[in-house]
């Protein structure tokens, strides 16, 4: 702990730093930009730290819809890089005090392991309370988290650096912020620095490190065995609607200490009902994907394959998404999804389609012959002789979606550079139409 500077701006940490920030990114301009004599601008940023003279760049703000309405707020490149220096070093300090079942932006938790838990305590509770925070992000104060980070990070500089970070996302989601007063506030509340940008790697983890004590009270005060959070969702389960009741008030008023507050629609429901959580409606023994996320999995498959006609993604980055897309929906589906390969199926026109079995999926192919795909292979390219093509049609049906049609898509792959390869491989990947 008491070395927690020294490892923050150590050159192996600022180079380690470096390589997450550009995981995924070393295409886009800003990370090309640094990466060009990456070595003295990581030199240069390290003696900025050093000696104190360290100023965040602003954000560049953007617009996102799904599901609703958010502002995203970008950090500098540069700036990024220092996001990863510190939180390498001050994450694994911090999650140790968190529960158990926190399970957002945490290294061997996420999603998956979210869902398995919240159906396991709804297999063991007959009721449940689903809250969640009334504009998550731009309601965070300062002051609060600044305190709460300080109980366990005590070098100075570290500090330093966080007020400098926290400084500079000040104000980014004011407008996004409606003014709550809490007993005890005057006036002058409303000027209370308050707000984490979304799409900052610190916004996220200090998201975590200011929902804590919410965790800790419910957990250690209220003494309920069955409780689970993600970012600002939070899930507590009980055999007894008056103990939830009860919770429910005790809760709120925890919250409000945070200068926080839940929406008030919450009700305490059977678990026989389903369970609105992460995509997904859970129930004791089964599992469905909500229809929106087929229609978000839509547009973001169209979206992508415009990128792709116009040459700004290439055709691995347009399976990787996609294949994401169905490991996520085989995972919440008991039995998975076998045989499923968007890539790699060896049959030139094979039409594949996933359907509901059981709430399983399933792969059936066309019964094409080997001389069929041999012959269209030879007539697009007679230099290529061996039907060894990356070929697909898949339709995709699941219990939420699916029914009167299906919308295929052809995506044509970039033929290889030799002056006679003239085959076109064929992936058509399907998306779900509902009912």
């Amino acid at each position: 702990m008491d070395d927690l500077w020294e490892r923050v701006i150590a050159w192996d940490n600022l180079w380690l730093a470096f390589r997450k920030a550009a995981r995924g990114k070393r295409g886009c301009l800003p990370a090309a930009h640094f990466e060009h004599q990456v070595a003295d601008r990581l030199i240069r940023l390290q003696a900025e730290l050093r000696s104190g003279t360290y100023t965040p760049g602003g954000y560049t703000h953007f617009y996102i819809h799904e599901p609703k309405r958010r502002k995203i707020s970008a950090a500098p490149f540069r700036d990024r890089v220092v996001h990863h220096a510190l939180c390498n070093v001050i994450e694994p300090v911090l999650d140790r005090t968190f529960i158990a079942h926190s399970y957002a932006n945490r290294n061997g938790k996420g999603t998956h392991r979210a869902i398995d838990h919240l159906q396991a305590c709804a297999q063991k509770h007959r009721y449940f309370l689903r809250m969640d925070i009334v504009r998550h992000f731009p309601s965070l104060d300062h002051a609060l988290l600044r305190a709460e980070l300080a109980t366990v990070i005590r070098d100075a500089r570290v500090l330093w650096l966080i007020d400098r970070i926290l400084a500079s996302g000040a104000g980014a989601l004011a407008d996004e912020y409606r003014m709550v007063y809490f007993p005890g506030d005057d006036l002058f509340a409303v000027n209370r620095p308050r707000g984490l940008p979304i799409g900052s790697l610190t916004s996220q983890f200090w998201s975590n490190c200011f929902m804590n004590p919410l965790d800790h009270f419910v957990v250690d005060t209220l003494r309920c065995t069955a409780y689970l959070r993600y970012v600002d969702d939070f899930v507590v389960f009980s055999s007894s609607k008056r103990e939830l009741w009860a919770w429910k008030r005790q809760i709120q008023a925890n919250l409000a200490g945070l200068r926080l507050t839940a929406h008030p629609g919450a009700q305490v429901v059977p678990v026989a009902e389903g369970i609105p959580w992460l995509g997904w409606i859970i129930w004791p023994h089964r599992r469905r994907l909500k229809a929106r996320n087929a229609v978000k999995f839509s547009r973001r498959l169209r979206h992508n394959l415009d990128l792709y006609h116009a040459g700004q993604i290439s055709f691995a980055e347009l399976d990787s998404s996609v294949q994401g897309w169905i490991n996520h929906v085989r995972y919440g589906i008991p039995g998975g999804c076998a045989g499923i390969s968007l890539a790699s199926i060896p049959s030139v026109d094979g039409v594949a389609k996933i359907f509901d079995d059981s709430r399983a999926a399933r792969v059936v192919r066309d019964q094409r012959t080997e001389q069929q795909s041999t012959e269209l292979m030879r007539r697009d390219n007679p230099y290529h002789p061996k039907p060894h093509a990356e070929v697909a049609i898949v339709g995709m049906e699941a219990e939420a979606i699916g029914g009167a049609s299906e919308v295929l898509v052809e995506v044509p792959r970039p033929a290889p550079h030799h002056p006679g390869f003239l085959v076109r491989d064929v992936i058509a990947l399907a998306t779900f139409v509902l009912r």
